[in-house]
């Protein structure tokens, strides 16, 4: 574990002055459970997030001086949801390191992006309570930087539905409608979905996951709304 946590520093970029609180990190609530008297990394992950939401809103603020409201609003979402913090987990090597419950750990999760992005955020607290504001923001600039350069394309974690939800309500004070089906081996499922906005099928997607296909179809719902979906105030 010693030698698991060093090379976990290292590709963070970051040392620990106390290497315990990235451990606390990387405590899921199932192994807690076994092991009584050790506390999991949900305050630390809601502090994370907290940190996370102030460093990405202040780089984008400054790295995109021409962008309105609206614009910045949608970087920030960009970066700041379960996909993209898995992904930079995942490339970190995070989920091996995470100590979980027995259940947890046979039905794999440690792959789990709702894991691996809850524990990422506990690392940026604990960063956070170690090293202070200066690391933390280092750190995730460090981490979804790149991510934060776009200016004008779409990044690959956009929340979709989530999008196409607030464009239904300003537009038809209704919500959207996924109608979901499945084919293939339990092993190897196939999801479609289809949305249907204001009574009109508007988007179809196909995916590995029932969330794949919903992001897909919400992805050509709100291309086929086109700019009738960009409140007024926002960056086309």
């Amino acid at each position: 574990m010693v030698d698991a946590l060093a090379d976990l520093e290292e590709r963070l970029g970051y040392r620990f002055a106390d290497r315990s609180l990235l451990v606390h990190a990387l405590r899921h609530r199932s192994w807690c459970s076994e092991h009584p008297g050790h506390e999991s990394n949900e305050r630390l992950e809601f502090l994370g997030d907290a940190v996370l939401g102030w460093v990405v809103a202040d780089v984008v603020y400054r790295r995109h001086q021409g962008s309105r409201e609206g614009r910045l609003t949608d970087l920030r979402k960009s970066v700041v949801n379960a996909l993209a913090l898995a992904d930079v987990a995942r490339s970190l090597g995070v989920g091996p390191c995470l100590l979980l419950g027995r259940g947890e750990a046979a039905a794999d999760g440690g792959a789990k992006p709702s894991i691996l992005s809850d524990a990422l955020e506990a690392v940026i607290g604990a960063v956070y309570l170690d090293g202070g504001t200066e690391a933390a923001h280092d750190l995730v600039v460090r981490l979804l930087g790149d991510l934060l350069d776009r200016d004008g394309d779409v990044s690959p974690y956009t929340d979709f539905k989530t999008m196409l939800q607030e464009v239904s309500a300003r537009l038809f004070e209704m919500s959207p409608v996924y109608v979901l089906s499945e084919d293939g081996p339990d092993h190897a499922k196939q999801f479609a979905a289809v949305v249907i906005v204001n009574g009109s099928e508007l988007g179809r997607g196909e995916g590995t996951t029932k969330k794949q296909a919903e992001q897909l179809a919400a992805r050509e719902a709100m291309s086929r709304l086109g700019s009738t979906a960009a409140p007024a105030g926002r960056d086309a």
